[in-house]
């Protein structure tokens, strides 16, 4: 019987691999300056959290290049990607969002489907992936928006972290429905994730 040897899977890993690991390191530190303003106050772990969010984008293209160039993927590198996407592109935006003061009973929910929107956004393309990609290497097309695509909505954050408008300042103010709280801005969310599992097809560069 083969036994595997020590640290057998990292031996295994791809060069595109460790890209989309550090893919997963950017979007777990933006995670990190977010708790690490909500326990100081400081705006620039906000900036901080924000601009991690497109280097994570730029590990992301990266991994995907470096593949076709050594034409080496796998079905593991895939799994990698679309976990470290639901980190960078999924989880984050929505904590930053929080951080920036959308922590309201509506605020959560709508964050919570925009999360859950974008694991089933990559959880369908893994599965379609091959069907779309006609027995090409590459797809010819996305059904649905990309979940990097979350990257716009956290330009915006960066903007209003950047102006002041932040907590009780956050833009369009805030309303209560049925006695709990929510902020209006939250509502990009909302669109942005109903955009990831929606039919609309758009062409892969």
């Amino acid at each position: 019987m083969n036994r595997p040897k020590p640290f057998s899977m990292i031996r295994e890993f791809h060069l595109a691999d460790w890209f989309t690991l550090g893919n997963a390191f950017c979007g777990v530190g933006a995670l990190f300056s977010v708790m690490t303003f909500l326990q100081t106050g400081t705006v620039q772990h906000l900036y901080y959290a924000c601009a991690l969010i497109p280097a994570a984008l730029v590990f992301d293209v990266l991994d995907g290049r470096i593949a076709r160039w050594r034409q080496k993927s796998s079905a593991m590198g895939r799994e990698l990607d679309s976990l470290a996407d639901v980190i960078s592109f999924g989880v984050a935006p929505a904590v930053i969002a929080y951080g920036c003061g959308m922590q309201g009973l509506w605020d959560r929910i709508v964050l919570g489907f925009f999360v859950a929107c974008g694991v089933s956004r990559l959880a369908r393309y893994n599965i379609t992936a091959e069907t779309l990609s006609g027995g090409n290497d590459k797809v010819a097309y996305f059904e649905g928006t990309p979940i990097p695509t979350s990257l716009a909505i956290v330009i915006v954050l960066w903007v209003a972290a950047w102006q002041g408008a932040i907590g009780e300042a956050l833009w369009f103010g805030v309303i209560k429905l049925g006695g709990f709280t929510l902020h209006p801005l939250v509502l990009l969310f909302a669109v942005s994730g109903s955009l990831m599992i929606s039919r609309i097809r758009i062409p892969k560069l």
